[in-house]
């Protein structure tokens, strides 16, 4: 889905990055991990990820198996053979069982510990889980498929940003829906939100409706057939408009529009010099015009399709500028003082619930 570097979501296939002298390290086999990446990147709907049938049909001894919840701490005791002998026939023709226990070891040096931050249905077939280490210097994304096969793994040590991650907006803000959504991206680590090693995107919130682990039923090729689009998106604050771009396209979905990236969108203007921002509407569905006052929780328009985007989501971000390529990103501070992250459905007026 996005970014203006925008939406997108991508498919990382056989990747295997041994770099462990610079940290870099990166396992990652059948790759169906989709991310809202920049535009550089091709681009998969949420659910279109193609598993071979092999790693859909493996069963893993169930006496030994590993539940995706205790995935943390065998990693921790380094029963690195028990995970080997559970991942995917593909994963271990990029990868032997030496090479793994290399890499595993040495990024599991000086860890006392991994906690699960989030989980999150990447399909009806597969789920990823999150874990970072209690100091949150390093993370873990692994992939479970039904069968509990691990169809893939990746290891990152994650950059903060410790003095912009304590700044959060002057203001309160809501989420801009009025139904209930998941956060496909958001959080402060780049293995929540995509968007957080961009500085004018760090914060921001791509909002998906999920329902059995789909965006969306039946023909994934037709917008109208996903549950996010045609949804109302409302204002988020109290504001004056000060850009509005409608009229652009909608894409079919998995196709993009890099020339136009954000698609139709809305800026606002906020008090204490603060700029939301809110991209890929519907076309031609902006009910706002530029000079207009609004009230939190005015309708603005529908979600759609439009720009740098694969499927209909909302991109939600505060700035400090009405200018996005040059802006900084700002951390939302909610009005009901949740914060919302990756695999978290959030609801109007922001009632959150952890999956």
């Amino acid at each position: 889905m996005m970014e203006l570097e925008f939406f997108q979501i991508i498919k990382r296939k056989d990747v295997v990055s041994l770099k462990v002298n610079s940290s870099v390290i990166a396992l990652m086999a059948a790759g169906m991990i989709p991310a809202l990446g920049s535009v550089e990147y091709p681009a998969k709907p949420v659910n279109q990820i193609e598993i071979s049938s092999e790693i859909m049909n493996r069963n893993v001894s169930k006496k030994n198996e590993i539940k995706p919840r205790e995935f943390g701490d065998v990693f921790l005791k380094e029963d690195f053979d028990s995970i080997y002998h559970q991942t995917s026939r593909e994963f271990k023709k990029a990868l032997t069982l030496d090479q793994f226990k290399d890499v595993a070891q040495s990024f599991n040096h000086g860890v006392q510990g991994y906690n699960l931050e989030t989980s999150l249905p990447i399909s009806k077939k597969v789920k990823q889980y999150i874990w970072l280490d209690r100091e949150r210097t390093k993370g873990i994304s692994v992939v479970f498929d039904r069968q509990h096969t691990i169809v893939g793994l990746n290891l990152i040590p994650l950059v903060s940003n410790p003095e912009s991650d304590r700044q959060f907006t002057k203001n309160d803000y809501i989420m801009p829906i009025k139904d209930k959504w998941l956060v496909f991206w958001g959080g402060t680590n780049q293995l929540v939100n995509y968007h957080y090693a961009t500085e004018n995107q760090r914060y921001a919130y791509d909002l998906v409706i999920m329902k059995k682990r789909q965006t969306y039923h039946g023909d994934p090729k037709k917008n109208d057939h996903y549950y996010a689009f045609g949804k109302d998106v409302i204002s988020p604050e109290d504001g004056k408009i000060v850009k509005v771009v409608d009229g652009i396209k909608d894409n079919v979905p998995g196709e993009m529009n890099p020339d136009q990236p954000a698609g139709n969108h809305v800026i606002i203007e906020h008090k204490n010099g603060e700029y939301s921002m809110l991209a890929h509407f519907k076309q031609d569905s902006i009910e706002v015009k530029e000079g207009e006052y609004i009230n939190k929780g005015d309708k603005i328009g529908l979600c759609g399709n439009s720009g740098n985007s694969s499927e209909a989501h909302i991109h939600f971000q505060v700035m400090d500028s009405p200018n996005f390529f040059s802006s900084n990103s700002i951390r939302i501070r909610f009005e009901d003082s949740s914060n919302p992250i990756r695999g978290d459905f959030v609801y109007p007026v922001n009632r959150v619930k952890k999956r």
